[in-house]
């Protein structure tokens, strides 16, 4: 990158809420999105490494760049700092919470219409109904430990008879024995592989917390001063996931040269759960992306029953909004 082009780059993460601009040989301006994650670039994203492989985002006049989170790294307060435009975490809590705490982050689509979210346990000690966790050491991420303890207190589990063990991604914790359950994503198949055929699956879902995955935010800021640029990304966005539907094969092949780190086999059998995930009845109505304000209002009142609000309970225009949605309706693909 030249030295001037860097600069230009450090500039325009100076303002808040603003789109970078991009200059290329020719001296054209083109609006950045940049797309913070909460984890690591993996599979979630393929429908947005199609969408950027087959130039949907240039058909909209913007430019993507993914931009890879991890455990030493706070999205939300990125994107909440003006730093990138758009970002996504991988629990609607996350951003419930965030509002909270008056972080004005808002969520503008969900990339899951239900939380693949999932407790894992092997028949030496198996969980398969909330109750069955008293007694049992819950190897978890930091970010899933507001999941737990939502799941344990909607079934009326005492956080204090279950240990919490942090961990990373690796599962090995539980073939050892140091854990008798892990947690992770269903779509995680590289991961699940080492727990072998007699895993025992416990989904968040069914255990009556029912969550959306994956949500796309931005500031209150940049959705009111900048609503074309997201809507063009939601627009673009869209019409990946699509292609990454029906073609997947292709789908991996994008994924995988865009990160090589990743395994062909292994991200095309977590395609198909991930599609599951991505399109319902729902979003054969309404697109994909969509999401209910009504689902958004259960999830508050549930976190505000189970005393997850420390400083205040958000109100849901704090939280959600349509308008990106209803903005991008005609070409987010109607598929479930």
């Amino acid at each position: 990158m030249s030295m001037n082009r860097r600069k230009l780059l450090l500039g325009g993460a100076a303002l808040a809420g603003g789109a970078f601009l991009d200059f290329d040989a020719l001296g054209a301006s083109q609006p950045v999105v940049n797309l913070q994650l909460g984890w690591i670039l993996g599979g979630n994203q393929v429908g947005e490494v199609c969408a950027k492989a087959l130039g949907y985002y240039g058909q909209e006049g913007v430019e993507l760049r993914i931009q890879p989170g991890g455990p030493n790294i706070d999205g939300v307060a990125v994107v909440a700092s003006g730093r990138y435009e758009v970002g996504q975490v991988s629990s609607s809590p996350s951003l419930m919470l965030a509002a909270s705490q008056d972080i004005p982050v808002v969520c503008f689509g969900v990339g899951a219409q239900e939380h693949p979210y999932t407790f894992f346990s092997l028949p030496r000690a198996p969980v398969r109904k909330p109750a069955d966790m008293a007694g049992k050491k819950v190897g978890i991420q930091a970010t899933g430990v507001i999941l737990l303890k939502a799941m344990l207190a909607k079934n009326n589990v005492p956080l204090k008879d279950v240990e919490i063990v942090p961990i990373g991604a690796d599962m090995s914790p539980l073939l050892t024995g140091q854990v008798d359950v892990v947690t992770g994503w269903l779509t995680n198949t590289t991961a699940l592989k080492v727990l072998g055929p007699d895993r025992i699956d416990m989904r968040l879902w069914d255990t009556g917390v029912r969550l959306y995955g994956l949500p796309y935010y931005a500031t209150s800021d940049t959705l009111k001063t900048k609503s074309d640029l997201v809507t063009k990304f939601m627009r673009a966005t869209g019409k990946g996931w699509a292609f990454a539907y029906d073609n997947r094969d292709k789908a991996i092949d994008y994924l995988v040269k865009e990160f090589p780190n990743l395994v062909w086999k292994d991200e095309r059998e977590a395609i198909d759960d991930m599609m599951k995930f991505a399109f319902s009845p729902k979003t054969k109505a309404e697109g994909w992306g969509t999401m209910d304000p009504a689902v958004w209002q259960e999830q508050i009142d549930t976190y505000a029953e189970l005393g997850q609000f420390s400083k205040r309970t958000p109100k849901l225009d704090e939280v959600m909004t349509l308008d990106i949605l209803k903005a991008s309706a005609d070409a987010r693909p109607k598929i479930g």
